[in-house]
């Protein structure tokens, strides 16, 4: 799976650095990162809405939209891939780091 996102984030990069009439990456990056954000939070919206449906392929198309824009997110802001799976890849060894939550007295 890392090369599918790696190509897809040379994509967007390249989409950055060199216009494409009528891409919707180019759009996005025109468009700048309130675009971007306001994109990535309706699809994530999307993917909680699919996977509480229940129907597994549209909850993969949702999350492969929200990838994407993730990913487009990433090269706005200058975040090299290989920051994030190396990041992907320490959280992967922790062990035992379920967060202790406080009890909240519902009385007072």
């Amino acid at each position: 799976m890392s090369d599918v996102l790696q190509n897809l984030y040379r994509t967007v990069l390249s989409r950055k650095n060199e216009h494409r009439e009528g891409s919707y990456t180019c759009y996005l990056f025109e468009q700048g990162i309130d675009k971007i954000l306001k994109k990535c939070g309706e699809e994530c919206s999307e993917v909680i809405i699919a996977a509480k449906n229940g129907k597994n392929t549209d909850t993969v198309a949702e999350i492969s939209d929200l990838l994407y824009h993730l990913t487009v997110l990433m090269v706005s802001e200058g975040i090299p891939l290989d920051e994030v799976q190396a990041e992907l890849e320490k959280r992967s060894e922790k062990t035992g780091n379920l967060k202790q939550f406080h009890q909240v007295d519902k009385n007072t």
